[in-house]
């Protein structure tokens, strides 16, 4: 596993609130895998990126085929092929075998519900195009939205093989890998045990998560990812904000221009900052080491970088969390 722009500590050095992370992802999931430790620089991100998709994925009794078949439909709508072959991994874990690799070869399931299911977490990458809206419960609301925020920080900080020349795009390597996972994966759950992480004071539930532990962990994710923002000014903000309002969800046909066209007016402190910001919200694969590179001058640490991936991805999430609202409707 490569990342991009930094190696993080590795997970035996951890202390404190990123340690207690990685205990619960040793002992209910995969271990420290990648993800959560591309962001250990910033322990309150991590450990509220990991409630929400414990809470939301892991834990309950929704179905969680159900669950794993959205993480990776919302995966592919947001290209990230790292999250794709997790997910397509963890289907096999399941017993999934032959839905596995329909969805690995980019097709649909043939159940109806489960079509249903895909076709609405793929059209959740434009909501207010779709005229998208949401029949589920809180579980797998949760899970799509956890995974636009992974999706994105993925495909920022990670490199998109999870093995060495793409190995784990093998259908025997995915069916093998699936078999050593499946106790863990099947493993149940109980609703709440990652909310003992985070910070209190954190903003209300949202309100699609009626009272469940799913929505605590999505309010938590915001405000701690949220905070990234500054590092901006306000005006790039407002510039984030609102091009992730009017643009839905669309490509940029050329992602580093768009992105300098866009901030070609803010103040120059501000530039390169919104670049990657604007990136990670869009198309976060295209964030360059001469980005991070330029961002690096003025803010040498991992944990800024991680920072300011993570406000740029969740306020893409957020994008379409407010399309729950029934005011969107």
């Amino acid at each position: 596993m490569t990342y991009r722009f930094f190696t993080p500590a590795k997970a035996s050095t951890a202390t404190g609130l990123t340690a207690a992370v990685y205990r619960q992802l040793r002992d209910e999931f995969l271990g420290p895998v990648p993800t959560f430790q591309a962001l250990s620089p910033v322990p309150e991100v991590q450990a509220a990126t990991w409630a929400l998709m414990r809470e939301a994925l892991l834990a309950g009794d929704a179905s969680r085929v159900d669950r794993e078949l959205v993480a990776a439909a919302v995966s592919r709508a947001n290209r990230c092929r790292f999250c794709v072959d997790a997910h397509v991994l963890l289907l096999h874990a399941l017993g999934e075998h032959e839905l596995a690799e329909v969805i690995a070869r980019g097709g649909m399931p043939t159940e109806p519900g489960q079509v249903e299911l895909v076709g609405w977490a793929e059209a959740s990458r434009n909501p207010r195009a779709a005229d998208w809206t949401n029949p589920y419960r809180p579980e797998v609301t949760g899970t799509l939205l956890a995974f636009h925020f992974i999706n994105r920080v993925v495909s920022a900080l990670l490199d998109p093989d999870l093995l060495p020349g793409g190995l784990q795009r093998s259908p025997l390597v995915r069916s093998v890998g699936g078999r050593l996972y499946a106790r863990a994966a099947r493993e149940p759950k109980e609703p709440g045990g990652s909310l003992s992480l985070l910070a209190a004071g954190t903003t209300a539930a949202p309100a699609w998560a009626g009272d469940s532990p799913v929505g605590v962990a999505y309010a938590a994710l915001r405000d701690a990812a949220t905070r990234g923002g500054e590092l901006l000014g306000d005006v790039a903000r407002q510039t984030v904000t609102a091009t992730v309002r009017w643009e839905d969800g669309r490509y940029p046909v050329r992602p580093a221009d768009w992105a300098v066209d866009l901030v070609r007016d803010l103040p120059g402190a501000d530039r390169v900052g919104s670049r990657i910001a604007l990136l990670a919200a869009f198309a976060p694969s295209a964030i360059s080491p001469g980005d991070v590179a330029l961002w690096r001058f003025t803010h040498p640490d991992d944990a800024d970088l991680v920072r300011l991936v993570a406000y740029g991805a969740i306020t893409a999430t957020e994008h379409v969390a407010q399309a729950l609202s029934p005011a969107h409707h």
